[in-house]
């Protein structure tokens, strides 16, 4: 999660890289809605591979349920009751707590009630598993 004053290309390249340095599996796409973005191809930073955009089309929420479904999570359980400063330091701040509990503190059903956090501890160790057996 991310607070950025403006939607441009270096804010969207910087949280990108965010994206790729913090995920703890290969980021192969995203998908993305709105916007001047036409379905495309884009470098990701500091990789060799290529990250797959893919434009979701207008007024379609129901291709996207899963994001959908978090961003009424986030909306409902941190921006309807935080009431600190509003500044992007202190906003941003707040946001990486708040992703820290729901990912590491907040049983999910989705998950078979395990934290994210739990449920990709596992998914790894099973990769290694996997891994060493072949």
């Amino acid at each position: 999660m991310e607070v950025n004053t403006r939607a441009t290309a270096t804010t969207t390249a910087s949280f990108l890289g965010t994206i790729v340095a913090r995920t703890p599996f290969p980021v192969r796409a995203i998908q993305v809605d709105g916007g001047r973005s036409s379905r495309q191809t884009l470098n990701g930073p500091g990789q060799e591979r290529v990250i797959r955009l893919f434009t979701l089309p207008p007024r379609s929420p129901e291709v996207n349920g899963c994001v959908e479904r978090a961003q009424r999570t986030h909306q409902e359980e941190f921006y309807e009751v935080y009431f600190g400063d509003l500044e992007i330091t202190s906003l941003t701040t707040a946001l990486q707590d708040w992703e820290c509990a729901y990912n590491s503190m907040q049983p999910h059903q989705s998950l078979g009630y395990l934290t994210p956090y739990q449920f990709i501890t596992r998914w790894q160790n099973r990769q290694r598993e996997e891994a060493k057996c072949h």
